[in-house]
């Protein structure tokens, strides 16, 4: 039996733990680099980390995942740190992406173009359970509130969204919204209010006061109200449409 390097140091890790703890340790190293420096390559930096070639593989999807590195192969070629994350303002909010933000921007434009019909839809099949669902939902984007974390609100307000997604009879409909929503997440390295100079509990209490106010026009089967507030979440006063 083949010994690995986690078997030798006897640990009782999960393997998604070593993974994760391989990925901090590259990560520290690209942060102390300067951008685009190389760190090394897979096998010398396996080595460094002490694990297996599949828990290093792991290791490098998280960080490629999170934009903390870039892979190069061929000669002169291994792990470099990132450069310096693409920064797209869409409407209120900022948005640390990897490489690939201009699908962030069409993925967000399809989502606008799709959040009348899903409404149309909850407005008309939403049953008391589906509202206690989406009611949850509110309470895990009222905590993030509290806390000041805008990167927790917009995932729980990601998480709302598909939610009501799911609502819709229509399995075509429900399932493109779904997976935009996932393509915009996974391509999302961080989130932060930009160009309307508030605060940052401010922004996302009145962000939060936003969807409460549409999930309750849900409830009362208020077709006006909900789609006036789904034209307010979808436009802002910049070109751009706005992240929430």
């Amino acid at each position: 039996m083949t010994v690995t390097p986690e078997r030798r140091a006897g640990t009782r890790r999960t393997a998604a733990g070593r993974a994760e703890e391989a990925a901090a340790r590259i990560a520290r190293m690209a942060a102390e680099a300067e951008p685009g420096a190389r760190l090394g390559t897979k096998e010398e930096l396996r080595t460094l980390c002490e694990v297996s070639v599949g828990t290093f593989n792991e290791a490098l999807r998280l960080l490629q995942a999170r934009g903390q590195v870039t892979v190069r192969p061929g000669p002169g070629g291994g792990l470099f740190g990132a450069r310096q994350s693409p920064m797209v303002r869409l409407g209120n909010s900022v948005l640390a992406l990897d490489a690939q933000e201009n699908d962030v921007a069409t993925a967000v434009r399809i989502r606008d173009a799709l959040e009348p019909l899903l409404i149309e839809d909850a407005l008309w099949h939403a049953s008391p359970a589906d509202l206690a669902g989406l009611h949850r939902h509110l309470e895990a984007m009222e905590h993030a509130v509290s806390a000041e974390d805008a990167v927790a609100f917009v995932h729980a307000n990601w998480r709302l969204h598909a939610a009501i997604a799911a609502i819709s009879p229509n399995a075509l409909l429900s399932s493109l919204y779904t997976h935009l929503l996932d393509l915009i997440e996974s391509h999302t390295l961080s989130v932060q209010p930009g160009g309307s100079g508030q605060p940052l509990r401010e922004f996302v209490h009145d962000r939060y006061e936003l969807h409460a106010a549409i999930v309750d026009a849900l409830a009362r089967r208020d077709r006006e109200e909900a789609l006036r507030l789904v034209h307010a979440h979808n436009t802002s006063s910049d070109p751009e449409h706005e992240m929430h």
